[in-house]
């Protein structure tokens, strides 16, 4: 099967199949959502939603968060991972954004990517949902079904990326990001993949590869 024939293949399922997939991050504006990605870095999306919600009652805007030290944030979000660099990473990253950005959240990924605490991955994420983007963000997720289904060969993260965008149309990219997190969080799991309940196995490389033998 050729490259993009794969990427036909699998593209026309979840267009047909998976009306709607987005974000199970629970926010409420675009500061909410900029700082829940960035708690997600190697978390669970649940957990940061268990946490998220005192987090934003005690500092309910980026302007109010800018004013609190790390020591301050800690304590609503230590039980996530990494929380004394996440505390850090947030006390600068609101900092940032009234000094440099008049307290609005930028929209485009290099100025994203200018925070303390979001990366490529976080950028790509939050232009994608607030702003329609044309990016597909790549998380362990989205890089370990790429890779399986053979949609990319690349060994980073942003080869992958880079490989993704290549082949997926500009309109539905931002959902494309979504369709293939979902899908490597519930089906094509890290360890135990589901492959008998996946509906892609007959177009997924490591499937086909494995049944020919």
């Amino acid at each position: 099967m050729r490259l993009q024939q794969r990427y036909d293949a699998v593209l026309d399922y979840f267009r047909n199949n998976v009306k709607l997939a987005e974000s199970e991050l629970q926010f409420g504006s675009d500061y909410e959502l900029l700082v829940s990605v960035i708690l997600s870095a190697q978390c669970t999306d649940r957990r940061v939603n268990m946490v998220t919600p005192a987090l934003f009652a005690a500092y309910p805007t980026v302007e109010a968060l800018s004013q609190a030290a790390a020591e301050d944030i800690y304590p609503y979000i230590k039980s996530v991972s990494y929380p004394n660099n996440k505390a850090k990473n947030l006390s600068a990253m609101a900092r940032k954004v009234m000094d440099d950005f008049g307290g609005k959240i930028p929209s485009d990924v290099d100025s994203l990517m200018k925070l303390p605490g979001a990366g490529r991955k976080t950028a790509n994420v939050v232009a994608s949902i607030l702003y329609n983007e044309p990016v597909v963000a790549v998380d362990t997720h989205v890089f370990r079904v790429s890779r399986r289904l053979g949609l990319s060969r690349g060994t980073t993260p942003r080869a992958v990326e880079l490989d993704l965008e290549r082949h997926i149309p500009l309109d539905i990219r931002p959902i494309a990001h979504h369709w293939l997190l979902l899908h490597g969080r519930y089906i094509c799991t890290s360890q135990k993949p589901k492959c008998s309940d996946c509906p892609l196995r007959e177009w997924c490389r490591d499937f086909t590869s494995r049944t020919a033998l």
